[in-house]
């Protein structure tokens, strides 16, 4: 069978200004059963252009020659990132009308949301696309519930509802979520799900508050009533609303996955690690002594809480005027789990794998540009306000009977161990 190639430009809205341009080609060839080869190629003419900038200055700098890719399907991390993920592609997969086995993965790309996360987009024509469509509001909250409710249930919805369903970002996980706008504000909201037994989005809301509480750096957030419901809203850290030209500043954004350069899903994450990402910091941040410091607590709270979904897509780097700094944290939620043994994280934390307990997440803490007295009084800051976690959950609205669930997440026994299991 002949290989198959599909292609598509990669447009950029150039940093400090409100100008799309193209900046280079995709081309994505099967080679294989499951495996691809993509060519990514910057534009001449974006290469001539005063102060443009590498979408990833070392997977993908600035350069004339084709740069070629075999992980991700062949797309390149940086352009990954500006896909939808999860909620996102099951939204696409109904606008098609196709099962995920029949989609390329440039469909992704070409079918995702004109707001993207970062300041990317895709399109056939060498032509940038027109104005995105208006954003959808608050007071849509509702229908958006109501669709994506249909939509879990039933896989299919009318196409003018698909229309108005925004695929959203590839950032907050798998719940159903849209983009909306409120008063020169995008937010992703996150949506119930129907299966849900507990309120979800006010324990994300207040896992995220007890974060904050705890020092850490955390991207706003709201609740918004819907109905019977609740939606939490997550404040976009990678747009700006700019009232000189009526228009939102967009910034870049990768992912903890593309900077460790490591394959997506469970079976490949050799590279899934909190000392590379720390390391990787090194060189990526324009401030590497805080972000490194700030990803120490960030994995200290994930061990607290047992929120071991924080795979590295739950990650990102965001460029700024001044360079790519560590981003606002997102997408924490606690997990209760019967074991008292044993705690894992996404990504290893140490010496002993990804285990979240004391003994391992202390045993590479120069990894993070820290000594063991430094992260001892970091763990202890922390303990102080996440010791009081049943009393913040309460002040923040979160029923009684969410916070007996969460007796199994938050602080468990097998967190406060100084050696491995055998050794004490």
């Amino acid at each position: 069978m002949a290989a198959t190639e599909k292609s598509c430009y990669v447009y950029i809205q150039l940093p400090g200004t409100f100008e799309w341009v193209p900046c280079a080609s995709l081309k994505v060839r099967e080679v294989g059963a499951g495996a691809f080869q993509g060519t990514f190629t910057y534009g001449k003419r974006y290469l001539e252009r005063p102060n443009v900038v590498a979408l990833d200055p070392y997977h993908l700098p600035l350069s004339t020659r084709p740069l070629h890719f075999t992980k991700l399907k062949g797309i390149p991390g940086a352009v990954r990132d500006a896909s939808p993920d999860a909620w996102g592609r099951r939204v696409i997969q109904a606008r098609l009308a196709l099962p995920e086995a029949d989609i390329a993965e440039m469909e992704y790309l070409l079918n995702g949301p004109d707001d993207g996360a970062g300041y990317l987009r895709f399109g056939l024509s060498v032509s940038p696309p027109g104005p995105s469509r208006p954003f959808n509001r608050t007071h849509q909250l509702q229908a958006l519930v109501d669709a994506a409710e249909q939509l879990e249930e039933t896989g299919k919805l009318p196409h003018e509802v698909l229309e108005s369903l925004e695929p959203g970002t590839s950032m907050g996980g798998a719940r159903p979520k849209a983009t909306v706008e409120d008063q020169h504000r995008i937010y992703l909201a996150k949506f119930p799900e129907k299966r849900d037994q507990h309120n979800m989005q006010r324990i994300e809301y207040a896992t995220l508050e007890l974060a904050r509480a705890a020092g850490l750096r955390v991207c706003d957030t709201r609740l918004e009533r819907v109905g019977q419901a609740e939606a939490l809203l997550l404040l976009r850290f990678d747009r700006d609303w700019n009232p000189d030209a009526q228009a939102y500043a967009r910034h870049g954004l990768v992912s903890g996955l593309t900077i460790l350069d490591a394959e997506d899903g469970y079976t490949g994450r050799e590279r899934w690690s909190y000392r590379l990402l720390a390391d990787e910091l090194r060189r990526w941040s324009a401030k590497p002594d805080d972000d490194r410091r700030e990803l120490f607590m960030r994995m200290l709270f994930n061990a607290m809480v047992t929120n071991n979904d924080d795979h590295p897509r739950n990650h990102a780097l965001l460029r700024t005027p001044a360079g790519w700094r560590l981003s606002p944290a997102y997408d924490i939620v606690p997990v209760p789990l019967v074991s008292q043994e044993r705690r894992d994280l996404a990504l290893e934390a140490g010496s002993f794998g990804r285990v979240a307990s004391l003994y391992n997440l202390l045993s590479d803490c120069c990894a993070f540009g820290l000594s063991t007295n430094e992260a001892q009084a970091l763990i202890e800051r922390m303990l102080d306000v996440v010791q009081g976690w049943r009393e913040f959950f309460a002040r923040h609205g979160v029923e009684a009977r969410s916070i007996e669930m969460l007796e199994q997440a938050i602080l468990p026994g097998c967190f406060f161990r100084t050696e491995p299991v055998g050794q004490i």
